[in-house]
């Protein structure tokens, strides 16, 4: 079933609920907001790494995940000046590339590791590798039916529209807006700015909802965004912010900003 078909079972469609009269538009992060890898990339990267000739030791899968986040954090912003798709894809598979050497750089490095990153670029890619959270799908639609419009600011490369149509989502969304199609990744406000834009709202007229406190919600705050924290596990203490538990705590927030 489609997502229209899905949002009509769940909300019968009627319109009972009535719009914001403050925020128009909804904008989420993807990865960590609405969906989530299956697994960790930690689990991920070495299970792969053993079928091309990595030598697992008793402390791999914590050598991996440490040099990951170390890795990732170090990163440059994913953002790139082409605009072919090819040179784009090409950009952004380096960028990864990049990102995965220098995990294995400091973890161990074996002979087939090209071919490594070959298949593991494509298994991030495969929507099988990913989760909705249970609670997704109907808050989006319950947010279809009170009349907002839905976008997604990620930092995801050009991967993520495939994911997005694989886990069934992707009808939900007016428009995605990722950095290295924007020339801008969060928590710069351009990207923010790029995706008010396509709405043709102002930035008090949208809420942004995401799991990093430095990306999503400093980046959303920066660019006059309402924004909303989604904090999962309660680990987040630091900031003034609301913070979520469940994307269902959305509507209460959203009334409060009536």
């Amino acid at each position: 079933m489609s997502f229209s078909g899905r949002l009509c079972w769940q909300s019968g469609c009627a319109g009972g609920l009535s719009m914001s009269s403050v925020i128009r538009v909804v904008f989420f992060d993807a990865a960590d907001t609405l969906f989530h890898v299956q697994g960790s990339v930690g689990e991920i990267y070495l299970r792969h790494a053993v079928e091309f000739g990595f030598v697992q030791k008793p402390d791999s899968l914590t050598g991996i995940t440490q040099a990951f986040r170390r890795a990732f954090r170090e990163a440059p912003p994913p953002v790139f000046a082409a605009a072919d798709p090819v040179r784009l894809k090409q950009s952004e598979r380096l960028w990864w590339f990049d990102i995965v050497h220098n995990v294995f750089y400091r973890v161990g490095m074996f002979e087939r590791f090209d071919e490594f990153f070959d298949h593991v670029f494509r298994v991030f890619e495969d929507h099988g590798s990913w989760r909705l959270f249970p609670e997704t799908v109907s808050t989006l639609a319950r947010l279809k039916a009170q009349g907002l419009e839905l976008g997604i600011i990620s930092n995801f490369d050009s991967r993520l529209f495939g994911v997005l149509r694989g886990l069934g989502i992707a009808e939900a969304f007016d428009t995605v807006t990722i950095s290295s199609l924007a020339q801008a990744a969060k928590p710069a406000p351009q990207i923010f700015l790029s995706a008010l834009e396509k709405h043709a709202v102002d930035p008090e007229e949208a809420l942004h909802v995401g799991d990093s406190l430095r990306e999503d919600v400093e980046g959303g705050r920066r660019a006059g965004l309402h924004v909303a924290l989604v904090d999962r596990e309660g680990r987040e203490q630091q900031g003034d912010v609301p913070r979520l538990k469940s994307l269902e705590e959305l509507f209460s927030l959203l009334d409060r900003l009536e």
